[in-house]
């Protein structure tokens, strides 16, 4: 195997344009890390927060040059000493980082091969295709935490703000198919109603049109995937909790948080993905060329994207 691979990078902060396509090392896996072969890559909206220098990324980042990107899949060409559970020729996907681990990851999945600690992975599900798989990490682990720190319960209701994003789009689901929701409510521009609704919603609020004080109905749970809880809150019902994942210092009785990577919550959503109750949810651009890197993040930076947008690496 070579020592350098071909990779996106940046040397400063800043917008897409500061990304550049070149060659960096291929990184050494460290006791209990997989080195693995991409075949997918998928953007969230981290990866650009964290590369225009977001204080909550900039101040545990790693040093220049990043590889940008979280969410792969693909398959182990080596493992590093003590790891037990893969083995070359596996194939797996997975977040590449724990956010609340330390520092961020030098050597992300915007390359051909990355580095991946041995917990944060899991197989990848035998129904997807490595783009479909890789689009489902970060954003159906946020999901999945949002409901378990809600504590939510069968039958209780949910109200979801951005219905037809990365991670909104999968909370639909995980509320239909997972976690027995008796009731979900959701937002989207206009366009975007019916294709919301054959998520499982079973209300879609147009919020170019209705406004959340609007609406009457409370409900047990809010999940807001945009940063609109200071507004988004009023629906809550007195006890219910009330979280955001793009408003860092939310107001009232918003909570903000960031999700905690483990390969063994993606094994939970296993049956539930492979039974096909759980889809990925992939934006019709998707994938883009490992070439059109930079369009594929400014297409992910105007905040029209609809699920996820997922990069297919150079063999």
């Amino acid at each position: 195997m070579s020592k350098l691979q071909k990779a996106w990078f940046y040397n400063e902060y800043g917008s897409a344009d500061v990304l550049q396509f070149g060659e960096v090392p291929v990184p050494k896996p460290r006791p209990g890390q997989l080195l693995v072969k991409i075949r997918a890559a998928a953007l969230n909206p981290t990866d650009f927060k964290r590369r225009n220098g977001n204080s909550l990324f900039k101040s545990k980042d790693s040093a220049f040059p990043v590889v940008p990107g979280r969410d792969h899949a693909g398959v182990v060409v080596k493992v590093g000493d003590g790891v037990s559970k893969f083995k070359n020729g596996d194939e797996v996907y997975s977040d590449v980082w724990n956010f609340e681990g330390g520092s961020r990851e030098q050597w992300g999945t915007l390359a051909q091969y990355t580095v991946v600690d041995e917990y944060l992975a899991a197989p990848k599900p035998k129904n997807l295709s490595f783009e479909q798989a890789a689009s489902l990490p970060l954003a159906v682990l946020t999901a999945q935490q949002a409901f378990d720190i809600a504590k939510f319960e069968r039958g209780q209701s949910v109200f979801i703000v951005g219905g037809a994003g990365g991670v909104g789009s999968l909370a639909i689901q995980l509320a239909r198919h997972v976690y027995g929701a008796s009731k979900i409510v959701s937002t989207s521009s206009t366009g975007k109603i019916e294709f919301v609704k054959t998520l499982g919603a079973d209300v879609v609020i147009d919020y170019t049109k209705q406004s959340y004080d609007q609406i009457f109905e409370k409900f047990d749970f809010v999940f807001d995937t945009i940063g609109d809880s200071a507004k988004s809150q009023v629906v809550a019902k007195e006890e219910a909790k009330v979280l955001d994942i793009a408003s860092i210092k939310p107001q009232g009785k918003a909570e903000f948080f960031v999700v905690s990577a483990q390969g063994q919550n993606l094994e939970r959503l296993q049956p539930y993905i492979e039974s096909g109750k759980l889809k990925p949810v992939i934006d019709p651009k998707s994938p883009y060329s490992f070439f059109d890197v930079r369009e594929a993040f400014k297409d992910l930076e105007s905040g029209r994207a609809r699920g996820k947008i997922v990069i297919s690496p150079i063999e």
